[in-house]
């Protein structure tokens, strides 16, 4: 099955609803990450991967960017999710930010 992954079925495939404010949001962030349309199908399996350890791919409050998160506060767990969001990054050459002192990822684009 294939979904055409517009900024509105995105919103909707991540959770979040879809209005005036958000879709502007979405549109910033796929204008603004590099080689977005090449790897976006891939978001949400690895929003499917994540939410087992707590995790979400979800909007930024603060960057035109999505980011990658959990709330785990559990080691295991916390382990497990870096290694998913790491092993994605490397095999869709995916450039990340750390945020500092937080278990969360912004997605800047394709290196």
């Amino acid at each position: 099955m294939n979904i055409d992954l517009t900024p509105e079925n995105l919103l909707i495939q991540l959770g979040y609803p879809v209005n005036d404010a958000t879709l502007a949001q979405m549109e910033r962030i796929i204008g603004n990450t590099k080689g977005f349309e090449k790897f976006a199908k891939h978001l949400l399996t690895l929003n499917d991967e994540v939410k087992r350890y707590s995790g979400i791919v979800g909007l930024s409050n603060s960057k035109d960017y999505l980011k990658v998160k959990t709330d785990s506060k559990t080691p295991e767990e916390i382990e497990a999710f870096r290694e998913i969001v790491q092993r994605w990054s490397e095999k869709y050459k995916i450039a990340l930010q750390k945020v500092e002192g937080k278990e969360t990822y912004y997605i800047l684009g394709q290196e």
